[in-house]
């Protein structure tokens, strides 16, 4: 039986029982993979991430303006080093999906440094405000 590695391994495939991986949240509702978003392969850019990542399929998150929309949530470790949750927005490019997958497995958030070009899908989500 394999031994738990005591760290996580940059492009390799997670043990059970290792560090927990980086998790991303994939919007699917009113706008984000929907036909409103018009040439993309929603079906397709949901299975390429699930290949690499633990992935939560959302209903709205309402940043429609944003359509898709992937959150991509640090590991423990990630967490650990002070990472927070990094939204990406109009992700409707097989590359951009691409970008994240290699980001994720190099560590995500916290850990490794996104590719540059995620810079240009980053964005900070309206805060809501508290219920009364």
């Amino acid at each position: 039986m394999p031994e738990t590695p005591s760290e996580e391994t940059p492009g390799e495939p997670v043990v059970v029982g290792g560090p927990v991986p980086c998790r991303v949240v994939v919007c699917r509702d009113c706008c984000c993979g929907s036909p409103k978003v018009t040439g993309v392969d929603h079906a397709a850019q949901t299975a390429r991430l699930r290949a690499a990542v633990p992935v939560r399929v959302s209903e709205c998150l309402d940043v429609c303006d944003q359509a898709n929309v992937i959150v991509v949530q640090p590991s423990a470790a990630g967490r650990a080093a002070g990472a927070r949750p990094v939204w990406l927005g109009l992700v409707n490019d097989p590359d951009a999906t691409e970008d994240i997958v290699a980001w994720v497995r190099a560590g995500g958030p916290g850990l490794a440094p996104p590719p540059d070009i995620l810079d240009l899908y980053t964005f900070t989500p309206p805060r809501r405000p508290a219920d009364s």
